[in-house]
């Protein structure tokens, strides 16, 4: 009976604990909420005026071609007097995205 009773006094313990745990948490979690104020996230411009990447042009051109429109991305590569992707400047991907889209 004694053990039992120290297994109980135990829990309680750990009951506790985990009650202070928690009423930490809220408090840390109120006073976030309080001290930030919530404001209007900006549009992620940064990402839209990142240059793409040669890779990320090439994935976008290579779904194209497994849907079925290779000799079309074949055709827009050649619009920009290139043979293959990686002949084009990069200053030129942009375009040429837009041009793929509308295949």
């Amino acid at each position: 009976m004694k053990e039992l009773a120290e297994q109980v006094t135990e829990l309680k313990k750990c009951g506790e604990i985990l009650i202070g745990i928690s009423e930490t948490l809220t408090e840390m979690f109120s006073a976030a909420d309080i001290e930030k104020p919530i404001k209007d996230e900006p549009k992620p411009e940064s990402a839209e005026k990142r240059p793409l990447t040669l890779e990320e042009v090439r994935a976008v051109l290579a779904r194209r071609s497994r849907d079925g429109h290779t000799e079309e991305v074949k055709a827009v590569i050649s619009s920009f007097g290139a043979d293959k992707l990686s002949a084009i400047d990069p200053s030129q991907y942009e375009e040429l995205l837009k041009k793929v889209e509308m295949i």
